[in-house]
């Protein structure tokens, strides 16, 4: 065990832990005469069953259950070890890798959300998919029922086939998609919707979710919408102003649902047509929940919902939001991470007028309760490493689009939001620090005064030290335009990094 606890050290501490463990395993492996260290022995050790006392609080006497060694470890150094395994996965025996996995998915009780969705990323690597095992059936020579059975697709396969479903779950993309939807600033001919399509075919290294979320999002062009859907979106408009209980808000939610999914499409328009963010707050919980019934899966559905009901309320925000509002929607973005993401966080990070206390109070919520801190580095990412994307990377109701920018608006409360960031254990990669410092330097004399630039400063050179070093003096000459009380501090930090 003692020759493992340098590569436990990497997966509790380390920033990229898949690399570093690479280089560490195949540094030891070469210089071991043993086999102690081994990709066998490792498995061998994750794999190894072991005993725990679980205490029950209830008058039930405790008892031993048994566990596999790896679940006796930190959840993140679970879900970090499993993270390399993926990485390496061709150095070890993928027998001994499905045979984790599953333990992990379906033996074990009790899995953290990002361990089993590790797992489930791991089974899918390693698992055989090219089933060759079908030419070893003699369909010619089988009975009837054999022909049947393999010779044609399921039964929910076909059901699959005649639906109108979307064709990968995770993906923004239906059935009845052209794939040639295209954004408002997008005026050419249909030539160039295939020449995108072919450029994406050649380039091999390109993420195909990343095409996929650049083709839907934004404020993507409707088609006409008639007018019967119009007469009856302003119908039920007047009606949302005009209720005066909450006891009929379920049964509105369901006609409004009937009217938008009819018009699938074009669900952001229809929604926009309504106006649902005028209702009380009170309201919100149930139309956040009746809406999305039957479209659960669907990124560009609750993605609409959510940009329509709640983020028109959110951008106006001058004081701290209900509690009810904030709930319910915590709530949803749990489930929908991908949609609190396009459909909420960014387009209120980039509020023109930039964001204010109250506003940085809801986002704070968000990142801490709903999203994983690598998920909160890819948006830090998107945000300072891709401004002017001219409002292809978020969605947004059209009455809500001369409120949000193309770019950051610093404001102490979005410096302020950064601090929170770095403060809840958020790794920015290297273009962001680079971006962040470019900020700063933009940003001294302006915030020359201010004690939360001076305190984002410190806590932005304490957790960042290490990929300061290119920066050093670009910084001391930007906290040296400051006078706060913290500047010295900030300034004796920066001379301890190394250049």
């Amino acid at each position: 065990m003692e020759s493992w606890v340098p590569l436990m050290n990497i997966f509790m501490n380390s920033l990229s832990p898949e690399t570093e463990a690479s280089l560490w395993f195949q540094s030891s492996f070469n210089s071991s005469s043993t086999n102690i260290i081994s990709p066998a022995s490792f498995l061998s050790l994750l794999l190894q069953p072991t005993e725990a006392l679980v205490i029950d609080s209830s008058s039930t006497p405790s008892s031993k259950q048994r566990f596999i060694w790896l679940q006796t470890l930190p959840n993140s150094v679970q879900a970090r070890v499993l993270s390399f395994l993926i990485y390496e996965n061709a150095k070890f025996n993928k027998q001994e890798l499905s045979k984790l996995a599953r333990e992990l998915l379906f033996n074990a009780s009790e899995v953290d959300f990002w361990v089993r969705r590790a797992a489930h990323q791991l089974f899918d690597v390693v698992s055989d998919s090219n089933f060759k095992w079908v030419s070893c059936l003699n369909l010619d020579s089988e009975e009837e029922k054999f022909e049947e059975k393999f010779g044609s697709l399921p039964a929910w396969l076909n059901d699959v086939a005649t639906a109108n479903d979307p064709v990968l779950p995770w993906l923004p993309v239906s059935a009845d998609d052209d794939m040639n939807t295209r954004l408002p600033d997008v005026e050419d001919e249909k030539k160039d919707d295939e020449d995108f399509m072919v450029d994406v075919e050649d380039e091999k290294d390109l993420n195909l979710e990343t095409v996929g979320t650049q083709r839907q999002l934004g404020h993507l062009e409707s088609d006409a919408i008639d007018h019967e859907t119009k007469e009856a979106a302003l119908c039920l408009k007047t009606k949302i102003l005009n209720m005066e209980s909450s006891l009929k808000a379920a049964e509105l939610a369901d006609d409004i649902r009937m009217l938008v999914f009819k018009k699938k499409k074009n669900s952001l328009m229809v929604l926009s047509l309504i106006e649902p963010w005028n209702a009380d707050d009170e309201i919100v919980p149930v139309f956040l929940s009746r809406f999305l019934e039957g479209n659960e899966d669907d990124f560009v559905t609750t993605s609409s919902i959510l940009c329509s009901v709640v983020l028109p309320k959110f951008l106006e925000l001058e004081k701290p939001a209900s509690r009810v509002i904030v709930t319910a929607t915590i709530d949803y973005c749990k489930v929908h991470h991908k949609s609190a993401v396009y459909a909420l966080l960014i387009p209120l990070i980039l509020r023109k007028n930039g964001i204010n206390n109250p506003i940085c109070d809801v986002i704070t919520r968000i990142i801490k309760e709903c999203l994983h801190p690598a998920h909160v580095s890819s948006v830090c990412q998107k945000l300072l490493c891709e401004e002017n994307t001219n409002g292809n990377e978020y969605i947004c109701p059209p009455c809500c689009q001369h409120l949000v920018s193309k770019s950051l608006v610093w404001t102490e409360s979005l410096i302020n939001l950064f601090q929170i960031i770095l403060n809840h254990d958020v790794h920015l990669t290297q273009d962001s620090v680079n971006q962040l410092v470019f900020h700063v330097q933009d940003s001294a004399i302006c915030f020359s005064k201010s004690l939360k630039f001076a305190n984002f400063l410190l806590c932005f050179v304490s957790k960042c030290a290490p990929l300061l070093g290119l920066h050093k003096v670009a910084l001391s000459e930007a906290v040296g335009n400051t006078s706060s009380f913290l500047t010295k501090s900030i300034l004796s930090k920066l001379a301890s990094i190394d250049s």
